[in-house]
């Protein structure tokens, strides 16, 4: 049914309209007794149940950041199946983000192309959706990306950091540094290690007990990641997420054209597996066995969380491929996992 909706109907939509269409539904599923019904069809077999970070998830799958970004529809997503709910990114100052158009589908590619610049209404305002969510249930395993504020100053951007992570660190399961979208002017110069040490150790001490991740981007060379995860791992972090998107337009199948009306921005969904999965193996081979290592990026089946998970993966991330697949994406990957895990010898 969805792939004729998405061809006839959503392909047809601007995207950040069906996104918005699409959450509203999300939202709904979120309540009683919708969620209850949607649990029941979606639930994760308890064989998938993945310890990491100190935390339980009911599967290795979850939601990457950008698609909750103001956590209207972390119980939502909870109730179709993922394993964990990552919302954001979240910045200290409210804001509109880029202006609109800033979302665009290549449909050939599997792809989406965004620029939306961290819109989102506040780390207070977070918090305080944060709170409700967690009185009426702590089920949803929620993690919390913060970013920097577009009217900061790169030179001030710690303490802005320092501020998110204050309000948003009690009420996360865990917390993740993004300094790698390419969407917010100067933001990506953070990740050079002289930069982010002094950042990391800021927000580890604001963060308290909460575990705290940082994120980085597909494009920088192998030995700057290899730098960013051993200065990761030396300041106490308890992991990476990687990847973010890319800049990159390299191997697109998508009308020339096309890709050019789209503009710049970071592009995710299929043609960043590849990239992701290099990343991933250079991280495990880097960091400790028992530092997380988050895999996202060009995510879409089952084949594909089991190839992350075989290799080192701690837990899987997907986003862009929920356009494509539809409201059942995580019920067919956790089953799908189901499947897979005797072939793989994963418990």
């Amino acid at each position: 049914m969805y792939p004729l909706l998405f061809r006839t109907v959503l392909s047809r939509m601007d995207p950040e309209s069906a996104h918005h269409s699409a959450m509203v539904v999300i939202r709904m599923l979120g309540v009683p007794p919708f969620s209850w019904a949607a649990r029941a069809i979606t639930r994760p077999a308890p064989e998938l149940r993945t310890t990491a970070l100190g935390l339980t998830f009911d599967s290795p799958f979850g939601v990457a950041a950008g698609f909750d970004k103001d956590v209207k529809g972390a119980a939502g997503l909870h109730a179709l199946g993922f394993g964990h709910v990552e919302v954001g990114t979240v910045t200290a100052i409210p804001q509109d983000g880029n202006p609109r158009p800033r979302l665009f589908r290549l449909i050939p590619d599997r792809a989406v192309v965004n620029r939306m610049g961290f819109n989102n209404h506040g780390a207070e305002a977070a918090a305080a959706r944060l709170r409700r969510l967690r009185k009426r249930s702590r089920r949803t395993v929620l993690g919390v990306n913060i970013g920097k504020s577009r009217v900061v100053d790169v030179a001030d951007a710690t303490a802005d950091y320092v501020r998110s992570a204050t309000l948003l660190a009690p009420l996360a399961d865990y917390l993740v540094v993004n300094v790698s979208s390419p969407n917010t002017p100067g933001l990506r110069g953070l990740q050079a290690v002289e930069t982010l040490r002094p950042l990391l150790d800021a927000v580890r001490d604001a963060a308290g007990a909460t575990p705290l991740l940082v994120k980085i981007a597909p494009d920088l060379p192998d030995d700057e990641i290899v730098a960013i995860a051993q200065l990761a791992v030396d300041a106490g972090l308890s992991g990476i997420i990687a990847t973010n998107t890319t800049i990159s337009r390299d191997g697109l199948v998508t009308d020339a054209a096309t890709v050019a009306a789209a503009g710049d921005g970071g592009l995710s969904g299929a043609p960043l597996k590849a990239r992701a999965l290099e990343v991933l193996r250079l991280l495990r081979q880097t960091v400790p066995a028992d530092f997380a290592v988050i895999s996202v990026g060009g995510v879409e089946t089952a084949a594909d969380v089991q190839e992350r998970m075989d290799a080192g993966a701690t837990l899987v991330q997907g986003y862009t491929a929920f356009l494509y697949r539809g409201p059942l994406w995580a019920r067919q990957i956790n089953r799908g996992l189901v499947k897979l895990r005797p072939a793989s010898g994963r418990a």
